[in-house]
């Protein structure tokens, strides 16, 4: 199942990082670890964010793809569950049940 996450990075703590020379080699160290379909890096409320898709088996892999974040960055983190259009299309029948049955 694929999940969009976000990782909101602590502006201080990835200052810090900057600082030392070490915020992009930690960034890349994660994203070689998770292995993401995509990955952009932004900013968000002004701070820097990384927003990236992993396709993972269980939810169990979840503390997997947040602790670095956490750990590394003092990040804010968060994970949805996200659908490609082949994903929607298999999901059409029951879109449509809802709709008769509920809409």
């Amino acid at each position: 199942m694929r999940f969009l996450c976000k990782a909101r990075l602590d502006i201080e703590t990835a200052n810090d990082l900057a600082r030392e020379g070490e915020l992009g080699s930690t960034i890349q160290s994660i994203m070689e670890d998770l292995k993401p379909e995509v990955a952009y890096f932004v900013a968000d409320e002004g701070q820097r964010t990384a927003v990236f898709v992993v396709d993972i088996e269980d939810a169990s892999q979840i503390p997997a793809i947040a602790e670095p974040w956490f750990l590394a960055f003092d990040a804010e983190f968060d994970a949805v569950p996200a659908m490609v259009a082949e994903d929607l299309a298999t999901a059409g029948p029951a879109i449509e049940a809802a709709g008769k049955k509920y809409g």
